[in-house]
């Protein structure tokens, strides 16, 4: 991979061909040198979600090797957009030059911000990345997105459309699933995917763990607001926890396999999380997914405090078995159990990190990351899938639930608007109802 060692005319000119193939002029009357100094050739981004993720992103950014700068920034909330602000200027001095008239505020701010970068962060709520993302493609910017991408069908099909524009204008596209990212991952899949453990007929993934943070309502909170700020609790924002969280394990499945499902089937409820505090989601999902070969992974997430804990992968294979974990373990073994091979964690990157030093290089290099859009949509897809099976009880077809027409998002976006699910008299959510209610129109 080419490094920081290119040529400042070079990196300039392969930016500003990037800018062209995306469509010429970023902003009407705005040259080509006022987004990418001539000067200094800096690559100018902007943060879009101001939280700790979009933060913690913005941290990994700026810590490449590369000459970035952050320009601007962009939040639902004032509060949000403060406290990062705060962080990333006493960590990074010049590098974050955002002055208040590149601070923006509201539902609309993504579109602002994103116009005066060459690189957009967007790292929202989840359910607002399908129209962020088609955003940032149609003004021609490489692109570094959180999972999950999408959290229902048509978002799915629109951030698959943007990926494909995106892949025509050559444009770069990172997702943060960052186990793709990992050293031991990527060390043991190409082992299994060049045969040493056969073909994978099995295997278990999970995420078992203790819940999330919760924010009370407070005195006047508007209902879109309340659900802005517990978003994890909502489907419209968050997708739920096996969308949200277990696709991390979910797409290693897709990836073990080089496949998605073709069918999926699973069970779930509210066990343990069951107050008004806690939306809509539910607290445990056990999914099976079913692959064309007709190999089965089991899927299982949970939110349960005093239970034990589980977060990790297991592949069996005609010829042996695969364990993986995030704390760097990749174990392989023959079909006798013995070790064929064990990751050496000496020296590991820090993934999240490599997430964005191999998206800068690759725009630095004239290299281009394609993939990474679409794969994480088929993952984001299976998970989204899984939980159209535990909610309705029904064995979910990918090609059909593909076509789906029934959006989660509301109708409109403003802060005294009504999201599509509200609580009742008592404050209570309504949740889904295996048997009865109904995933797909």
């Amino acid at each position: 991979m080419t490094n920081n060692n290119k040529t400042l005319n070079e990196r300039r000119e392969f930016l500003k061909a990037s800018a062209l193939v995306a469509g010429g002029v970023l902003m009407s009357g705005y040259s080509w040198a006022g987004v990418n100094s001539s000067v200094d050739d800096t690559i100018k981004i902007a943060l879009i979600g101001c939280g700790d993720r979009g933060t913690g992103a913005a941290f990994q950014a700026l810590n490449t090797k590369f000459n970035l700068k952050l320009v601007a920034m962009a939040d639902a909330f004032q509060d949000r957009l403060d406290n990062s602000y705060k962080a990333l200027s006493t960590k990074f001095g010049a590098k974050v030059d955002v002055p208040k008239e590149r601070q923006f505020v509201g539902f609309d701010a993504y579109q602002k911000a994103i116009a005066l970068a060459d690189v957009v962060l967007l790292v929202t709520p989840p359910g607002f990345r399908p129209m962020h993302f088609e955003e940032a493609v149609k003004q021609g910017k490489h692109v570094f997105m959180e999972k999950p991408v999408a959290v229902d069908a048509p978002g799915i099909r629109k951030v698959l459309a943007a990926a494909e524009l995106a892949k025509q204008k050559k444009l770069n596209v990172v997702v943060g699933l960052q186990r793709r990212y990992q050293t031991n991952y990527r060390e043991t899949i190409k082992r299994i995917q060049d045969g040493a453990i056969g073909d994978i007929f099995g295997g278990q993934v999970y995420w078992n763990s203790g819940g999330v943070w919760v924010k009370p309502r407070t005195a006047g909170q508007t209902e879109m607001n309340y659900q802005m700020r517990n978003w994890y609790y909502f489907n419209w924002l968050c997708g739920d926890h096996i969308v949200e969280q277990h696709v991390h394990n979910i797409d290693i499945a897709n990836w073990i396999k080089n496949a998605t499902p073709v069918s999926i089937q699973g069970t779930g409820s509210r066990a343990w999380r069951t107050g008004k505090d806690y939306g809509e989601i539910y607290d445990n999902h056990a999914v099976e997914l079913t692959y064309a070969d007709g190999s089965v992974i089991h899927s299982q997430c949970r939110h349960f405090e005093g239970t034990t804990n589980r977060v990790d992968e297991s592949f069996q294979g005609t010829k042996g078995k695969v364990y993986l974990s995030a704390n760097n373990s990749g174990i392989l073994w023959d079909h006798k159990g013995k070790e064929i091979f064990s990751h050496n964690t000496k020296g590991n990157a820090n993934p999240y990190q490599t997430e964005h030093d191999e998206l800068f290089a690759a725009i630095a290099g004239n290299e281009y990351k394609f993939w990474d859009a679409e794969r994480a949509a088929n993952s984001c897809f299976t998970a989204i899938a899984g939980r159209y099976a535990t909610y309705s009880g029904e064995v979910i077809k990918w090609d059909e639930a593909l076509k789906a027409e029934n959006s989660l998002f509301p109708e409109k976006l403003t802060w005294d608007a009504m999201p599509k699910v509200l609580p009742d008299a008592n404050g209570l959510y309504p949740v889904a109802m295996p048997g009865k209610t109904k995933v797909l129109s």
